[in-house]
């Protein structure tokens, strides 16, 4: 969330246009030509739902003005602390693999999260079927559909991945895994050499960890987030997600608010919610390794 830009929404389903640029080719113009003019098709329309998330708070009264060691006031270290849950449940929705959905009657709407709308540029580790990505059609995005067998995160994929953005487009700058698979690009071939740093004045330390990944085509911050998919939520699989930044968002519909709720007995009572969601400003300029193992 903190990672990418923050907009205003202005309804349920929040809309924007995508475009893209014609592809490279000879461009030699006649001296004096009189050109024909070209006709461009419009650009594309896309959209997501905005997800209401929230998290409540009851105090009694007694507890509200009774003498707490730590905090002064029971009533703000709870909606404090829901706050912080409020924020994390968030972060698991964007970069999850949930699909957008309208709701109904009793039904939530949801967004599209990161993962469901990588459709262009993917590859699977799976040993079974491959993930399925359909990406955004007729106004919705789905959610993909894991591989049957998860497979070790590999060097190879990653860089035939990163190339495939940057032929399209992209510039990625991160690397975002889970936190088991941030360990697994720590130990690819050829880039995890362990080295000391000792002098006279410090102490010795053991550097094991690949902080930036250098590729062919630029060099990619490695990103652990532990809302991810991983064994921690009970997935079979996860995903890494190789992110340009510049085309993402958050868009909220309303920012956080909290709200008291209706006094009915000896408590004081309190709503904080956002109305939020992501923003995908060009899929293409990003892209994921898919069906990764989880420990």
């Amino acid at each position: 969330m903190t990672s990418i830009p923050r907009v205003g929404a202005s309804q349920v389903y929040h809309e924007w246009q995508t475009d893209t640029l014609d592809d490279i080719g000879t461009n030699r113009a006649i001296e004096g030509d009189d050109p024909t003019a070209k006709t461009y098709s419009a650009s594309t329309r896309v959209g997501n739902y905005c997800q209401i998330s929230q998290k409540t708070v009851s105090v009694s009264g007694t507890a509200i003005k009774s003498n707490h060691a730590g905090f002064a006031s029971a009533l703000s270290y709870q909606v404090a602390k829901r706050g912080k849950e409020l924020k994390r449940d968030m972060e698991r929705a964007l970069v999850s693999n949930q699909a957008s959905s309208a709701g109904g009657a009793g039904t939530a709407r949801s967004l599209a999260s990161v993962e469901s709308w990588l459709s262009t540029n993917k590859t699977s580790e799976g040993t079974g079927t491959a993930q399925t990505t359909p990406g955004f059609a007729s106004g919705t995005v789905a959610a993909p559909t894991d591989s049957t067998v998860a497979g070790t995160f590999e060097k190879v994929p990653l860089d035939a991945i990163i190339q495939e953005i940057y032929v399209e487009g992209g510039e990625p700058t991160v690397i975002m895994v889970d936190p088991f698979n941030r360990t697994k690009i720590s130990g690819f071939s050829g880039i995890s050499t362990l080295q000391t740093d000792a002098n006279m004045n410090s102490d010795v330390s053991l550097i094991g960890a690949v902080d930036f990944y250098k590729s062919n085509f630029g060099i990619l911050k490695v990103v652990p987030n532990r809302f991810m998919r991983s064994a921690k939520w009970s997935d079979s699989v996860s995903t890494a997600l190789i992110l340009d930044l510049d085309y993402w968002a958050v868009a909220y519909l309303r920012p956080f608010e909290l709200n008291p709720l209706a006094k009915t007995g000896d408590s004081e009572k309190r709503q904080m919610l956002a109305e939020f969601t992501l923003e995908s400003r060009n899929e293409a300029a990003s892209g994921k390794v898919t069906d990764l193992t989880v420990s």
